[in-house]
């Protein structure tokens, strides 16, 4: 690994200590690379939460000041969450030519032990799909890593790869923006309106454009060469139709197999992951059976529990107004709804019209986004009755209990991003689990 050659006796900066410069760090300290380490990050309680042995050199820049003089670097790690129009990185390349700006991802396409990897990108159903992926090769014998976006870093195990071994990475926009190095076979589930707006203060990366998004998701497979493959949704083939590809391309609808998972674009997810399989050279009798026994992931159309003919769902995960709409469309069922939350800059003109169409009660929960949702319902005359506004979960889901019959779902799904009142989107949706149970 040249990792050794091209860190060592350098000045690296690590901006913002996420999941995976948590996970690249301890890979650095761990293969004793020689190198001075400051971690550069806007939370200023920062040193108690994570703990490093003593006798390492590591510096601290925290609190306001964090992305400041950050060109006195040889390498900045960034985290995804993090712009890269941000000033600091600005600044910095301006006054250092010589600066690289890389991120763990970037550097794991580098170095990892095998070209067997599959990425899968979208905006919705990359976790779903990367996960049924992996679950299928799993099943037909094959040594699978799964890991990225999906909330576990590939610093974790890169060690335990071997060249054989398959990689499958669920990859963010905000993981591919920078990269120049592609998968063996790269998916890309769908493309929706999102992240024109930052949600998380501790991760403020968003995009300033609908072409900037479209442009870091299309990274998956811009480098890719002809041996390579893409498997991208038809629906959305046009948006490769400019793009001088030297690979091949694969396109996928929707599948009918037996499946455990709810709703129409789970029957896409499905269909992306079975092209993949088939490129792998796997039996269809191992897809089938690996497909029939997947049972989707957490916080995604999860289903609860049933209690007095009511169905409760949680699909936390939902986050846009997009996502949402694909859960409404899922069920025929009368619907209560739990929505509302932190704004991430999205139109809700067509989520409130599915609401009006699908939904007989709206329990919307407190957030900046919340209020805009409430126009929107009421500008197309969604009765002012039916809407309830409660200001926590205990709240919601006891409104949710006393307004349900025998035969309606009660379903979390929310639009909006989580941050407010709760910490992220598993909290939001544990804590509805909690309550639900508790009925």
């Amino acid at each position: 690994m040249n990792i050794y050659k091209n860190l060592k006796d350098k000045k690296i900066a690590f901006l913002g200590l996420g999941i995976e410069n948590q996970a690249l760090l301890k890979f650095l300290i761990k293969k004793k690379i020689k190198c001075k380490i400051t971690i550069c990050d806007k939370r200023k309680n920062i040193k108690n939460i994570y703990s490093f042995p003593k006798n390492l050199n590591i510096s601290w820049q925290l609190g306001e000041n964090y992305n400041k003089n950050l060109e006195i670097f040889d390498i900045i790690f960034r985290s995804p969450g993090w712009p890269l129009f941000c000033q600091g990185i600005i600044d910095a390349k301006k006054k250092n030519k010589k600066i690289i700006i890389s991120s763990p991802m970037k550097l794991f396409f580098d170095i990892c032990p095998t070209e067997n990897i599959i990425g899968v990108t979208g905006t919705k159903g990359k976790g779903t799909t990367s996960s049924l992926i992996a679950y299928i090769l799993k099943k037909s014998g094959k040594k699978v890593w799964l890991g990225g976006n999906i909330g576990i870093a590939p610093f974790l195990f890169i060690e335990k790869i071997n060249k054989n071994d398959w990689v499958v990475l669920e990859l963010s926009s905000f993981q591919l923006e920078d990269i120049k190095k592609n998968p063996r076979i790269a998916v890309m589930t769908n493309f929706y309106k999102e992240h024109l707006a930052p949600a998380d203060p501790n991760n403020p990366n968003y995009h300033k454009t609908m072409n900037d998004y479209l442009d870091a998701k299309l990274n998956i497979l811009r480098y890719q060469n002809k041996n390579d493959y893409t498997v991208i949704n038809e629906n959305i083939k046009f948006k490769i139709l400019n793009l001088k590809l030297r690979n091949k391309i694969k396109y996928f609808t929707k599948s009918e197999l037996k499946s455990k998972l709810i709703g129409e674009h789970n029957k896409e997810n499905v269909a992306a992951a079975i092209e993949v399989a088939k490129i792998v050279d796997i039996k269809d009798n191992f897809i089938k059976k690996a497909v029939a026994e997947f049972k989707g992931l957490e916080h995604r159309l999860e289903f609860v529990r049933e209690l007095n003919g009511v169905k409760y769902y949680e699909d936390s995960f939902a986050t846009t107004p997009e996502s949402s709409i694909i859960a409404l469309k899922s069920f025929t069922s009368p619907i209560i709804l739990l929505a509302g939350g932190s704004d991430k800059g999205s139109n809700f003109k067509n989520f409130a019209k599915e609401i009006k169409k699908r939904v007989k009660f709206v329990i919307l929960i407190i957030g900046k986004a919340t209020s805009r949702i409430n126009k929107e319902l009421l500008g197309i005359n969604y009765p002012k009755n039916k809407i309830k506004l409660t200001y926590n979960m205990t709240e919601a889901v006891k409104v949710a209990y006393k307004n349900s019959l025998k035969g309606d779902i009660v379903l979390l799904s929310t639009g909006c991003a989580s941050f407010g009142i709760f910490k992220n989107y598993k909290e939001r949706g544990n804590l509805f689990k909690d309550e639900v149970i508790k009925l």
